[in-house]
C-alpha cells in the first residue's frame, strides 16, 4: 500500500509584474531564502530542514507552506514525514521574476557611475 501524496502548489505562472514582485518578496525572506538554498542541495525531509532554517518548528512549517504557495518548492508525504524539494520551474521563475537584471552580464565590469574620473569625457568631472 503506497501513502505517499504529492502537495501541488496553489500558484504556477508569473502573469504579472505585481505577481513577480511577489514571488521575489517571497524568496527575499532570509529563512525562505536559507531553505531554498538547502533545498538546492536536493530534496530533504522537513527535520533536516530545521538546522537550516534556524527557527522553530511552527515557524518553519509557516515558512515552508509561503514556499509551497507561491510554487517555489513541492512537498512530498511519506508516511508522517514530508519531504521538501525545489519545484522543477522554482529557478526559471524566479529569473522570470527579474525582467530587468541582464542575462549574462560581465560581473566585473565597473557600471559608469563606478568610474574614475579619469574615465570620463565630461571636463567639469
Amino acid at each position: 500500500m503506497n501513502t505517499s501524496t504529492t502537495v501541488e502548489p496553489k500558484r504556477a505562472a508569473l502573469a504579472t509584474p505585481a505577481t513577480a514582485q511577489e514571488l521575489l518578496a517571497v524568496a527575499a525572506d532570509p529563512v525562505r531564502w536559507r531553505l531554498l538554498a538547502a533545498l538546492a542541495g536536493g530534496p530533504r525531509c522537513v527535520c533536516r530542514l530545521q538546522p537550516a532554517a534556524a527557527v522553530s518548528a511552527p515557524a518553519l512549517s509557516h515558512h515552508l507552506r509561503v514556499l509551497r504557495e507561491a510554487g517555489l518548492v513541492t512537498a512530498h508525504r511519506r508516511g508522517r514525514w514530508i519531504d521538501y524539494a525545489l519545484a522543477p520551474t522554482a529557478a526559471a521563475r524566479l529569473s522570470a521574476a527579474l525582467p530587468a537584471a541582464p542575462r549574462n552580464h560581465d560581473a566585473t565590469a565597473q557600471p559608469e557611475a563606478t568610474r574614475g574620473a579619469d574615465d570620463c569625457d565630461d571636463p567639469a568631472a
